[in-house]
């Protein structure tokens, strides 16, 4: 028997290619695992929200009818031995904590030991505690009942129905009688004991309702709604933004009826959104506990609540919202000085210079140092290039081949993951982030380049930290993986923020928290319409995920990019928090023609003049976890149209963009709302609703809400030029009243701009700007 379990547990293991996700849902198809469904409230103190639940034990069997297999459950007698040491059906720990009005923590145990206590880095701090929940008892369970939420606790058979405030059914778990208008029988809320080596994971299962759509889990790339799909939450190097797989999985997701999920582990997850059963979600988590975090509200609220707990995204620096130039990739030290004198002949205003895989002495061999026969004094590069207004950006990885230099040394200092026999578990050396001591040893190499002047680092890969590993924190890759970025990220952000006072890191990979340390790009684009509406998908998913920032490869990665491409590309690229021109060479724009050239330039300087409205939506950003490309039903969740879009958004709160996703000249596009919306390019107005628009000199439908107070600056080739003493406040549209924001950067406060009609112009008419100037058109 012991035999077959492992050749079971084997031929688990490599029936998944390396790197591939992983898909927990099909553990709870294995006939060899013990199922255990939640049956009964078994003990429930009300002061406290603490109790017991009975978990019914059942094994799966086939039954056949009329030549079909189904799977079905049957109640299971306990054959452990020896029996009087096992529960036939185990009363385990059940526990719900009110974290504020609006967010409830659910946590259940598979075991009867408590975990040991785990400082958490996708938390930002223990959650708090709400008392403003009122206790109701009913016949048959127990209401807690907030300002804007209901949770009802059903003792037999177990339930939990989350509700609004008005007492409108949200969702509920799913219970055996949900199954009884059905031939289709839905496995409730469970966990599983495996037989493989009796270690459990918990699924539990909610009800959907009609129309109800999903969104979030990370930077997919999929179809934006996950209403229908199977999610893999499970770090992996996709290849690309054209495949199922994520660079950025976050366990979180956010429903169009008012509620919102976070699932509190770092061990994969798949989420079926209605994928086997268009009614019910079914959370497969490979956790043995479940800590689930509720959230009820609005998408900014629920958006607001999952940020309070993980975290909110820092305030990048200035200069990081500018052009960043770059290819695969700069060798030398002249080309640097190239680009810059290039960029400034060509009026092209830019802040970055970013060198990827080739400023070490050997492509792609990290070793932290500037190639000595290809860079002759890097410091006087680094200081005579930020005397022009660039800072640099370099390319750097954790993976370490056994040619690079450090090899030997990480291994002989035990840095790096180990497998089972302590060693080696892939061909390359990859850092483990749980040991202090690796930090303290890759910071020191990062912090080198930093105290150069060096502004940002490119945190590439993240995904591929060994899933059989062991690591210095005592746990497994099971449950190290998905961390690895996070920890990876937060290493890079700190210790730039230690050296340079910024909180930037260009990184690839993210899990739940990285979105603390900004900011992250979509990958490896692949030159094609299909590539950029993937990449669009991804950022609003990412979005709704609880990220501000992100970026993208303008014109794709992996080929030198088509010139039509391109061009409809840029305008995405610079409304976008931030852009980046990256990919296979050629990415200068003056490699192409003149007029690509002037193209380029239209979309850097639009960008740059709307610099004091970037600034400030990032600064709102930072403090309500919204997004800066934003899917539009977050500012009109009321308008059942603005559901729907997913090749649109807003840039902030107030610009609507439609790339070109074709060579058209022209698109038809939603516009949500009650208002009018306002052409940037021509000023022509719009009425909410389908609109077919035509762009202008650049190719993208830019519109500006009606009644929006836009602030633009003066022109600049640098960031640290633009004049922040005398803003433009544009207003869009002829209402009565219009708003807006603006942060200065000197003291990064937000204002609130409010400007009043009289007769045919406006006034500014809110609180008075110390040392600004406003010319109001």
């Amino acid at each position: 028997m012991l035999s077959l379990l492992g050749a079971f547990a084997q031929a688990q293991h490599t029936n998944r290619m390396l790197g591939e996700p992983v898909d927990v849902s099909s553990d709870f198809r294995d006939f060899q695992n013990t199922f255990f469904f939640a049956d009964k409230l078994a003990s429930f103190n009300a002061a406290d929200a603490k109790g017991t639940i009975s978990w019914k034990r059942s094994s799966v069997y086939t039954r056949q009818a009329f030549n079909v297999n189904t799977i079905l459950p049957q109640d299971l007698k306990m054959l452990d031995f020896p029996g009087p040491a096992y529960e036939q059906n185990p009363e385990l720990a059940f526990r719900v904590d009110f974290v504020s009005p609006r967010t409830v923590r659910i946590r259940m145990l598979t075991s009867p030991v408590e975990p040991k206590t785990f400082d958490s880095p996708m938390l930002v701090g223990e959650p708090g505690k709400d008392n403003s929940w009122k206790y109701t008892r009913l016949a048959n369970g127990h209401l807690y009942t907030s300002k804007y939420a209901k949770l009802l606790i059903e003792e037999s058979p177990f339930r939990i129905t989350l509700m609004d405030e008005s007492g409108k059914r949200l969702t509920d778990t799913w219970r055996w009688a949900d199954n009884d208008s059905s031939q289709v029988k839905v496995l409730p809320f469970n966990f599983i004991k495996k037989g493989v080596d009796n270690s459990r994971e918990i699924n539990p299962v909610f009800s959907l309702s009609p129309n109800e759509k999903i969104f979030g889990c990370g930077e997919s790339f999929t179809k934006l709604d996950k209403r229908g799909q199977k999610v893999n939450l499970f770090v992996t190097d996709p290849q690309g933004p054209e495949t199922d797989g994520m660079y950025k999985p976050v366990p979180f997701f956010m429903s169009s009826r008012g509620y919102g999920m976070f699932m509190h582990t770092s061990a994969p997850v798949t989420c079926d959104f209605g994928n086997t059963y268009v009614g019910a979600n079914k959370l497969f988590m490979g956790d043995e506990i479940m800590d689930l975090f509720v959230f009820i509200g609005q998408p900014k609220d629920v958006l607001n609540e999952y940020t309070n707990i993980t975290g909110k995204a820092a305030m990048p620096p200035l200069w990081s919202f500018g052009t960043w130039m770059s290819r695969i990739t700069y060798f030398e030290q002249k080309e640097g000085y190239e680009v810059a004198a290039k960029l400034r002949e060509n009026k092209i205003p830019a802040d970055v210079i970013h060198f990827d895989t080739g400023w070490f002495e050997t492509d792609w061999q990290c070793d932290y140092k500037f190639s000595p026969s290809r860079f002759s004094n890097p410091q006087k590069m680094i200081d005579d290039l930020k005397q022009q207004g660039f800072h640099i950006s370099l390319w750097q990885l954790t993976y370490f081949t056994p040619k690079n230099k450090y090899f030997s040394e990480i291994i002989d200092k035990n840095l790096h993951v180990k497998n089972l026999k302590g060693e080696m578990p892939y061909e390359d050396a990859v850092l483990d982030f749980s040991n202090t001591e690796t930090i303290r040893w890759y910071q020191d190499k990062l912090g080198g380049l930093l105290k150069m002047g060096v502004g940002a680092i490119k945190a590439d890969f993240g995904e591929a930290a060994p899933l059989e590993g062991i690591y210095a924190s005592g746990r497994s890759g099971w449950y190290e993986h998905n961390l690895y970025p996070l920890r990876y990220n937060k290493a890079v952000a700190e210790i730039t923020k230690q050296t340079t006072g910024d909180n930037i890191i260009w990184a690839r990979s993210a899990w739940a928290g990285s979105q603390r340390y900004p900011l992250h790009w979509g990958g490896d684009a692949a030159n094609t319409d299909i590539g950029m509406e993937a990449e669009l998908r991804g950022g609003l998913s990412f979005g709704l995920s609880g990220f501000s920032f992100w970026s993208h490869d303008i014109g794709g990665f992996v080929q030198p990019s088509p010139e039509n491409l391109y061009r409809r590309w840029l305008p995405f690229g610079f409304l976008t928090s931030h852009s980046r021109a990256h990919g296979a060479p050629p990415k200068e724009p003056w490699l192409y023609n003149a007029g690509f050239v002037k193209a380029f330039r239209q979309s850097a300087e639009l960008k740059y003049k709307l610099m004091p409205y970037v600034y400030a939506q990032a600064k709102n950003c930072t403090e309500t976890g919204l997004p800066m490309v934003r899917a539009l039903f977050v500012e009109f969740p009321d308008d059942p149209g603005a559901w729907d879009v997913e090749d649109a958004y807003l840039f902030g709160a107030d610009i609507y963009v439609a790339p070109l996703m074709e060579n058209t000249g022209s698109r038809t596009v939603y516009l949500p709302g009650k208002t009018n919306w306002i052409d940037y390019q021509s000023g022509k107005s719009y009425v909410p609703g389908w609109n077919t628009i035509a762009c202008g000199d650049i190719p993208c439908i830019i519109l500006v809400r009606e009644g929006a107070v836009i602030p633009h600056a003066a022109l600049a080739q640098s960031t640290d030029k633009i004049d922040w003493k005398n803003i433009t406040l544009k207003v869009y549209g002829h209402a009565p009243a219009a708003k807006g924001l603006l942060c200065i950067p000197s003291d990064n406060k937000l204002i609130n701009l409010e400007l009043t009609k009289k007769g045919n112009a406006y006034q500014y008419s809110g609180k008075p700007v110390t040392g600004v100037n406003f010319n109001i058109q």
